[in-house]
């Protein structure tokens, strides 16, 4: 009994190309060229592997060496035609590359071209897997497929096209056969089971046309498989599943639940339940990565496309839109994204069910994240200066200001109108605080820089020194007290760099580049001693104006510091409050005079932001 039976791949192979299933674009070029009479010397066939390849070659070598042929409806009765569907290698000869690629059996095929064809009008050579042939086999084929005997014809099969030489693909006529689609399959396979009396649902139909990824091959040996379980009960879709070795769909519902609501410690114990099933932790979260992949396509899809892109049944439609809304694109994206990385783990490593806990922990977890539109608004909560967060109060701190140098009059700088409003508003726009929910004010926007103020004017100043050793000297030891168009006043630590910057020319290097800066001439400059402090000059202005108008020294914020270009300006105490201006400490040493004496030095200081270290 079991020597007669036909497997169904074979009894429902195709005998004639209008019974060929989803390649429309082959059947009717083939067609047009068997009824014109143009029949190439040399013929590519490639495509998925279960597509018809093998099909199509066969039924257009009976087109064509059928009694009544050329012809699109050979009789199949004829001694051509019977040999070609028994696989009786006289005028057709199939050959598989796979384990005949090397150079002699390439040169026996060419051996055996001169013999004239039996039965039919022509010898056909068919070979597949193609692909795997030699490159000396290859090329010793090279002259017949350019110019092989009249009654000669090659058709070459191959699933992977790119590996066929370029010169072999230039003698064909290529054509690229198509995965066939979940549709034509299901039709294909009702077909079937209707005429070999199969008890099978539509719903097992899909799942099994959509696991064989377009090819009807494939298809149709599942159906084979099922149909001894379709003898005595009607084979349903948990059938297929479990021949496949996949989980039902009502289980990956059950599990994708429980990490969308972010419950690990439920979907750790559903998980060992289907673990303990026999499900191996590959194939667990291969099914569910292609679950998730079905929940993106109903987040963006419409549902009458459902059935077609997903392959799920109006049921089981129904129930994986009701989650759609509970995530973001971004978040199943994320999700999907996750999973096929612990699937490249789980491929690599020894211990399969750890990583498989890992896994299903890491993305449960995932609930906690912040959706797309929860980022948005705290976004624009920022720009806009507003935003309410469960946190402590905080409330900007005001600046305490203490003047550097008092003249005779000290007067606090005030905050502009605007900027006042501008707190005024923040402060305003802050809703009302509750007992358990406290707010966040947010601080006053800082004031951009209009460059008025004295450490912006000092690196102007800096800029228009053309003197590189001078500027070196300024920027490193020099102390802008103050700058403005009429006097600028700049102090060092030491005794020495006065006298030295008095006594040479570099008074004369300031004033010409204070002279560029303000357009005026002979602007006055005093280098004197300091008291062996800098003055912290961040944040406050110090215009022209008010310079003239009050000699003193801008007042800082007490606890800021900022670094300009060249220098760093810190925040200490006045002078008023130091009692011993001089001390030992300010003498320069016998190590940094002897390089202060060398202006090339001062350069290489100034190029590489250097310091001297004894």
């Amino acid at each position: 009994m079991s020597g007669n039976y036909v497997p169904l791949y074979r009894k429902y192979r195709p005998q004639t190309l209008d019974k060929l299933v989803g390649q429309e674009h082959i059947k009717k070029t083939l067609t047009s060229a068997i009824e014109l009479g143009k029949i190439a010397h040399a013929f590519l066939f490639t495509g998925p592997r279960g597509t018809g390849k093998t099909s199509t070659a066969r039924i257009l070598a009976k087109s064509l060496n059928c009694k009544n042929g050329p012809t699109i409806h050979p009789c199949g009765e004829c001694e051509s035609c019977k040999d070609i569907t028994n696989s009786i290698p006289i005028d057709v000869i199939e050959m598989d590359a796979a384990s005949n690629r090397s150079v002699e059996d390439a040169q026996n095929i060419l051996e055996k071209i001169q013999y004239a064809p039996v039965h039919g009008k022509f010898k056909i050579y068919i070979i597949d897997e193609v692909h795997m042939l030699s490159s000396t086999a290859f090329n010793a084929l090279l002259k017949t497929l350019e110019e092989p005997p009249e009654n000669v014809i090659f058709i070459l099969a191959t699933t992977e096209v790119h590996k066929v030489l370029d010169t072999i693909k230039s003698r064909c006529q290529r054509f690229d056969f198509r995965r066939i689609t979940t549709d034509d399959i299901v039709k294909h396979l009702r077909y079937i089971a209707d005429e070999e009396k199969i008890n099978i649902t539509d719903d097992a139909l899909y799942s099994i046309a959509k696991n064989s990824a377009g090819g009807m091959r494939d298809s149709i040996s599942l159906l084979d498989q099922l149909s001894l379980l379709g003898a005595t009960e009607q084979v349903t879709s948990d059938d297929v599943n479990s021949i496949l070795g996949r989980i039902s769909f009502d289980t990956l519902y059950d599990l994708s639940s429980k990490v969308i609501s972010g419950s690990p410690n439920e979907a750790i114990e559903l998980l060992n339940d289907i673990y303990n099933s026999g499900n191996e932790p590959l194939q667990i979260l291969t099914n569910l990565a292609e679950y998730f992949k079905n929940l993106l396509i109903a987040k963006n899809s419409k549902k009458e496309l459902m059935p077609e892109l997903t392959s799920l049944n109006e049921p089981q439609i129904d129930l994986i839109l009701k989650q759609k809304d509970l995530l973001e694109t971004q978040q199943i994206v994320f999700i999907f994204e996750r999973i096929t990385h612990y699937i490249k783990e789980i491929k690599q490593t020894s211990n399969q069910h750890l990583w498989l806990e890992v896994a299903i922990i890491d993305i449960a977890n995932m609930a906690e994240n912040s959706t797309l539109a929860d980022l948005q608004r705290r976004v624009s909560a920022l720009e806009g200066g507003e935003i309410t967060v469960k946190s402590s109060p905080i409330k900007p701190a005001k600046p305490s200001v203490s003047p550097i140098s008092v003249s005779d009059k000290t007067e606090q700088p005030k905050p502009e109108p605007k900027q006042q409003e501008k707190v005024t508003q923040a402060e305003e726009s802050t809703p009302a605080n509750t007992a358990n929910e406290p707010e966040f004010t947010p601080p006053p926007l800082s004031k951009k820089n209009d460059g008025m103020d004295i450490g912006s004017l000092w690196n102007s100043l800096l800029s228009n020194i053309k003197s590189a050793p001078t500027k070196a000297i300024l920027s490193q030891l020099g102390t802008p007290v103050k700058i403005s168009k009429d006097e600028i006043i700049i102090t060092f630590k030491t005794e020495s760099l006065v006298s030295q910057f008095l006594n040479t020319n570099k008074k004369q290097i300031v004033e010409e580049a204070a002279s560029v800066m303000f357009g005026t001439k002979n602007p006055n400059v005093t280098v004197k001693l300091s008291n062996g402090e800098k003055a912290d000059i961040q944040g406050n202005k110090s215009t022209v104006e008010e310079q003239k108008k009050n000699d003193v020294s801008i007042p800082q914020t007490e606890p800021e510091q900022i670094n300009t270009e060249n220098n760093t300006f810190k925040n200490k105490k006045s002078e008023k409050e130091v009692t011993n201006p001089v001390t030992s400490d300010t003498k320069i040493t016998d190590n940094e005079k002897k390089h202060l004496e060398s202006d090339q030095e001062k350069m290489v200081l100034e190029l590489f932001d250097g310091k001297f270290i004894e």
